[in-house]
C-alpha cells in the first residue's frame, strides 16, 4: 500500500519514511520548501519505493494533487513548521486561503485540523503520527540513570498544573521552571528557544516540562524530544524534563537518552492520571 507524508523540518519525517519502507509501503512525500531538510530527497532515493516532491508553504492544492494523482488514500504528518511562518512565510493557494479565511482561531489545532478536513473531503485521511513509530513513544517513570531529585521532582509538580492549562489552551506545550516559579513559557518560538530563553533569565538549574494537550490529537502536533533538545538544555544548564509517556516520540531513542545521561540530564516520563 501506498501512504502519503507530508514532511516538515527535523528528524520525524526520516523515521516515518524508514518505518514506512520497512513495512512494505511505498511513500509518496510532500516536502515543504525551506522546512524539510534536503537530505531526506537523498533518503528516498536510497530506500526506493519512494517519490518525493517539493511545495512552498501554503500550497495545500499542490499537496492534494500530488497524493491523488499517486492513489494515496491515508497519510502522515511529520515534522515541524515553525507557527511563526504564518505571518511572515506564507504564499497561500487558493485552498489554503480557503482554510485562512474561515479559521476563528490560527492557532495549530484549529489550522492543522482543518487542513485535515480538507484532506479528508479528498479522499485522504491523516494516521496518526506515531502509528509506524510506537517503539519510540517516552515510556513511564525515569528514563535516565539519574534520577530526579526531590527539587526537580517538586518543580515538575508545581509545572504539571501549569503547563496542562498552557497546552489545553493550544499556546504551547512547554513550560520551564525553577524552584516553583515558571519562567519560561512556550509560544510560536518552539521549545529549544524557550529553554535558551529560560537559561537567559534564570541561569542553570531550571527544569523542563513538556506535555501533550489533554485532548491531543495524535495525527498531528504530537511533542518531540530528541538529542537536539538535550543540546538545548545543555547549552541552558537546565538539568532535568518530563515528557507525558505514551504521548512524546523520542525521536533519537536510546541516542537522545544516552546524551542525556552523558550531560547529567534527568528525563523522566508522566503518567498522567
Amino acid at each position: 500500500m501506498r501512504i502519503g507524508l507530508i514532511a516538515g523540518n527535523g528528524t520525524f519525517p526520516f523515521l516515518v519514511l524508514r518505518a514506512a519502507r520497512r513495512l512494505g509501503h511505498d511513500v509518496t512525500i510532500v516536502a515543504i520548501k525551506g522546512e524539510t531538510f534536503a537530505e531526506l530527497e537523498a533518503l528516498a532515493s536510497e530506500l526506493g519505493g519512494s517519490t518525493l516532491q517539493w511545495i512552498a508553504l501554503g500550497q495545500l492544492g499542490r499537496c492534494i494533487s500530488a497524493f491523488r494523482d499517486a492513489g494515496v488514500t491515508r497519510a502522515v504528518m511529520a515534522g515541524q513548521v515553525k507557527h511563526v511562518k504564518l505571518f511572515t512565510d506564507v504564499m497561500p493557494d487558493l485552498t489554503m486561503l480557503s482554510v485562512l479565511t474561515n479559521l476563528a482561531r490560527k492557532n495549530t489545532d484549529s489550522l492543522i485540523s482543518a487542513i485535515a478536513g480538507v484532506l479528508e473531503s479528498h479522499g485522504i485521511t491523516l494516521m496518526d503520527s506515531t502509528a509506524l513509530l510506537a517503539d519510540l513513544l517516552a515510556r513511564e517513570g525515569v528514563l535516565t540513570k539519574r534520577a530526579p531529585t526531590d527539587a526537580m521532582l517538586g518543580d515538575f509538580t508545581f509545572g504539571y498544573g501549569v503547563a496542562d492549562e498552557v497546552a489545553r489552551l493550544d499556546i504551547g506545550q512547554t513550560i520551564v521552571v525553577k524552584d516553583r516559579a515558571v519562567v519560561a513559557v512556550e509560544a510560536m518560538e518552539g521549545t529549544d528557544d524557550t529553554i535558551a530563553r529560560a537559561g537567559r533569565l534564570a541561569g542553570p538549574g531550571t527544569r523542563v516540562v513538556k506535555v501533550a494537550k489533554p485532548a491531543q490529537d495524535m495525527r498531528f502536533d504530537v511533542p518531540v524530544i530528541g538529542v537536539a533538545t538535550i543540546a538545548a538544555m545543555r547549552a541552558a544548564g537546565a538539568d532535568a524534563i518530563s515528557v507525558d509517556a505514551g504521548r512524546t516520540l523520542v525521536v533519537d531513542g536510546d541516542d537522545c537518552l544516552r546524551a542525556a545521561d552523558e550531560a547529567g540530564i534527568v528525563v523522566v516520563g508522566r503518567v498522567r492520571a
